[in-house]
């Protein structure tokens, strides 16, 4: 991970400052509309702590079984030192979704209404983080200019690939928050288009491969996306919501031009930081 500065023995990375920014910026809008639906917004911030250490925890379970697993038997101290890098994104939502679903059951809180509204914070703050991760595409032609120069060889910047789309995930779950049609709709929405921006950013880096040009992620991404259509079937038929809003032109407008901003910000600041 890059270093940007040191205090005595501790090293501040990039990647871990853009994930402290997208974790604050994304528990901002949270609270904001949790306190709009008169959701406990106060207990819910302790829910959002366990899920971030249930995510972390995950993220590097799943990493360590699925691609390194010997490495590890063999130095097993090395499992805790996450700041050498190794975190798996697919395990990370489900360690937090695992210990999110627990604390919500546990304290009475609504479930999937809850799942909604994290739904576009919790995206937010994915693609903000994914400013500062390391630079690990593919080769890419050099005929395209927009390649990171690592060595000497230029990369696809799959981190700028990602959270290009985020953001436009972010302004339609945004958007599709104000106008649900059945409680679970935008978590779930959330859960497969995301699984599926994986996908297709995969193809631009370099990961385990099972068959052909398809990765251990994606066989991952596969999973999560049936089981959330699956669940998607059962959610229509039991939480249907006759919904009287609507979502206004200068609505669409405003998430328009912030979806906007957001990439251009971030694009500068990702190759001005990673460039």
């Amino acid at each position: 991970m890059k270093p940007l500065f040191s205090l005595g023995p501790f090293t501040i990375h990039l990647f871990g400052v853009m994930i402290g920014i997208g974790v604050l910026v994304g528990l901002l809008l949270f609270i904001k509309e949790a306190k709009s639906r008169k959701i406990n917004h106060k207990l819910l911030l302790d829910g959002v702590i366990y899920s971030l250490l249930g995510g972390i925890i995950g993220a590097r379970i799943v990493y360590v079984v699925i691609y390194n697993p010997s490495y590890y038997i063999v130095n097993p101290i090395e499992i805790l030192f996450i700041q050498n890098g190794g975190l798996s994104i697919h395990g990370g939502i489900a360690g937090g979704l695992l210990v999110g679903f627990l604390f919500l059951k546990k304290h009475k809180l609504p479930i999937w209404e809850t799942l909604d509204v994290v739904a576009p914070s919790l995206i937010l703050a994915q693609g903000i983080s994914r400013i500062g991760c390391d630079v690990f595409g593919g080769p890419i032609s050099s005929a395209l200019p927009w390649g990171i120069d690592r060595g000497g060889e230029l990369l696809h910047p799959a981190q700028a690939y990602e959270f290009m789309l985020d953001y436009l995930l972010f302004g339609y779950l945004f958007l599709r928050l104000k106008r649900p049609s059945y409680q679970g709709q935008v978590f779930l929405h959330y859960l497969i288009a995301y699984l599926a921006i994986r996908g297709i950013v995969e193809f631009t880096r370099i990961n385990p491969l099972v068959v052909g040009q398809i990765s251990v992620s994606h066989v991952m991404s596969l999973v999560g996306i049936i089981t959330a259509i699956f669940i998607i079937r059962f959610r229509k038929k039991s939480r249907v919501i006759n919904n009287v809003n609507t979502i206004s032109k200068k609505e669409y407008i405003i998430t328009g031009l912030s979806v906007l901003i957001l990439e251009v910000i971030s694009l500068l600041l990702y190759y001005g930081l990673q460039g």
